[in-house]
């Protein structure tokens, strides 16, 4: 997806630095997606679940909380009243650049955030809370015994997720004075809670305690037996194809323009992270799919290879040429199931004077398995039809692929 870079003045003046995930054409609707404690707008989840709604034309904001990631000031310095106080400011800077978020999306203690900051933003028709505590002060459980340290000595340096943060008296004091309860009751948006029966850091009670403190409408999805911070490309997949398909009861039709702006034919590839080879795919931004490769050459093999892809295109031309011909000549043709396989064969008879005999060509197999009560001349002709079929004429035949680099919008 087209990533831009954003910048904007969080609570306290100091800038946050922000990416928004575009989607093909002009965005149905605007998202703002809030990460967990201690992370950052990178988070892998936060990363997949942009693209993903991105793919489902909904453009998500994601930023960073003061003194995280790429935004400026001191962690030490926030707690969970300015984090709302940024998450605020964040919907203002869409609201004044782009459009006001429709959605709310808050995974972990962003969650907490994002019902807590829900009233401030009037645009908002959805909220989404991904793993999230129903009380702030459930995070001081992440503590441990750093909590007596720093009720003793004002501050503490802890370890979380392997980094090193100063964590103040103050923050804890202010978590431990927040409720979400009046929030949730008065909220007046759809909300949506997404929860892991076996989240391990915030549990499952919680999803209840927030679905029972709600008002409707409200819904709630199992994720399963994903871990909480949504690290498998899968469970961030789901999570928001589920947040997508829900939302859209909540978001206006889409316009005729609205339609006619995503560029036909558009298939984009976007890699899911640099140290393997698993790609999500859209198609005019509607349909998703993900291609890979399998381990024995660096895959992770979640999805079907590039060559694969091109012999589904092959078998999926042929049978519905078949079908088109069929139903044109009136043949009792009752169905078709075409198998195709791709490998790579020396061209003996090829005359390429650089390569000569030594010259590999790819070769796909496709075998017909046609049923009908059909006469051998019609079979015969249906297997030469299967020729004809567009994909099979592109295939045997030189194409023109240009390449254009685009100005790097990430």
């Amino acid at each position: 997806m087209p990533i831009e870079k954003i910048a904007f003045p969080g609570h306290d003046g100091q800038t946050l630095a922000a990416r928004l995930d575009r989607p093909v054409g002009r965005p149905r609707a605007y998202a703002l997606f809030t990460h967990c404690f201690t992370c950052s707008k990178d988070l892998a989840a936060a990363r997949r679940i942009a693209a993903a709604l991105a793919d489902a034309g909904i453009a998500v904001m994601r930023f960073d909380f003061t003194g995280l990631g790429h935004s400026q000031g001191e962690f030490a310095n926030t707690d969970f009243t300015t984090n709302v106080a940024d998450l605020v400011r964040a919907a203002d800077h869409m609201r004044e650049t782009l459009e006001a978020p429709a959605i709310l999306i808050g995974h972990s203690l962003g969650g907490a955030a994002t019902i807590a900051a829900a009233a401030r933003i009037p645009e908002a028709k959805a909220v989404v809370t991904i793993g999230a505590p129903a009380e702030p002060a459930h995070v001081t459980k992440a503590l441990g015994s750093s909590l007596e340290d720093i009720e003793r000595d004002g501050s503490a340096r802890v370890s979380l997720a392997g980094r090193e943060f100063t964590i103040t008296r103050d923050f804890v004091e202010d978590v431990r004075a927040q409720g979400l309860k009046d929030a949730l009751g008065n909220l007046r948006k759809a909300l949506l809670v997404l929860h892991a029966p076996r989240d391990a850091v915030v549990g499952v009670e919680n999803a209840t305690d927030i679905f029972v403190a709600a008002r409707h409408p409200k819904s709630f999805v199992s994720l399963d037996d994903a871990d909480h911070l949504l690290s498998r490309a899968e469970d961030a997949e789901y999570a928001a194809s589920v947040i997508a398909a829900w939302a859209t009861r909540y978001l206006p039709a889409r316009r005729d323009e609205d339609a006619g702006a995503v560029h036909e034919g558009v298939v984009r590839v976007s890699e899911d992270a640099p140290g393997g080879l698993l790609q999500h795919v859209s198609v005019d931004g509607r349909f998703h799919l993900i291609a890979d490769e399998p381990l024995s050459v660096g895959g992770s093999d979640l999805g079907p290879t590039p060559y694969q892809f091109l012999s589904v295109a092959l078998g999926a031309c042929t049978a519905m040429t078949l079908r088109m011909y069929a139903r044109r000549k009136k043949l009792p043709l009752e169905s078709v199931v075409v198998d195709v396989t791709h490998d790579k064969v020396h061209a003996h008879d090829s005359d390429d004077a650089e390569g000569g005999a030594h010259r590999r060509v790819d070769r796909f197999v496709r075998r017909l398995n046609i049923t009908g009560d059909l006469a051998p001349a019609e079979r015969a002709r249906l297997v030469e039809i299967a020729d004809m079929c567009p994909v099979h004429r592109t295939l045997e035949h030189a194409s023109l692929i240009e390449t254009r680099e685009v100005a790097d919008e990430g």
